[in-house]
């Protein structure tokens, strides 16, 4: 089992990076809110705490092992809790977690299913099951404070930006709905909440973006 890699971030894809350890390139697969923290840093030097799943179907002869990586202990600690919720799975749990995993905490703590349900692939149904599982188990992850990432790894900041996950997630809808591919709808978005800047409406971060357009 691989458990940390330090090598230079050579590209940054949608839902996977390329790390250079030496002579090996690694893919990693990463969430969004991991790729957000460390697109910045190509061509640097990075370290992510990794963890590693068969994928693939055994009947078809065919399984591939894929590594998954993380900024922080805590944020790996927090994916694999994520993922004991039944019918989650690893594969629903790297596109679900698209905010910091601080954000998403609080929301299973605070038992709300319904902000928990913009999260990609997380419907009514499971929402509850989320909480049910979990609200009694994230509560260190709800207090951690709002973190930042500099290649060494995630380290606490002072200040920290926490934007309604609904505001994001209807925000990209509405990008995808005037037009905007999926790639450039979450370039946009990452070009806005790399502000820090705190919006309160679709409205307000739509205003952002296309101001930030011209």
């Amino acid at each position: 089992m691989i458990t940390k890699m330090t090598g230079q971030l050579s590209r940054v894809l949608d839902e996977e990076v390329r790390l250079q350890v030496g002579p090996l390139e690694y893919q990693v697969l990463v969430p969004d809110f991991v790729r957000r923290q460390i697109q910045g840093h190509v061509s640097q030097n990075i370290t992510l705490h990794t963890s590693q799943y068969m994928d693939g179907n055994p009947m078809q002869g065919r399984v591939v092992p894929r590594l998954i990586g993380f900024t922080s202990d805590a944020e790996l600690e927090f994916f694999e809790l994520f993922c004991t919720v039944d019918k989650v799975g690893v594969r629903k749990a790297i596109k679900a977690l698209i905010r910091p995993i601080r954000e998403i905490a609080d929301a299973i703590q605070r038992q709300d299913s319904k902000w928990l349900t913009t999260l990609p692939g997380i419907g009514p149904a499971t929402a509850e099951q989320v909480v049910a599982t979990l609200r009694r188990k994230v509560t260190k992850f709800a207090l951690m404070a709002p973190t930042t990432f500099n290649g060494d790894g995630a380290k606490p900041e002072k200040v920290g930006t926490v934007i309604d996950g609904n505001v994001i997630e209807d925000t990209y809808t509405a990008l995808l709905s005037v037009g905007h591919n999926p790639t450039e709808a979450r370039h946009r978005l990452d070009r806005a909440l790399a502000g820090g800047r705190s919006f309160k409406s679709v409205e307000e971060m739509l205003m952002e973006i296309y101001k930030q357009a011209h």
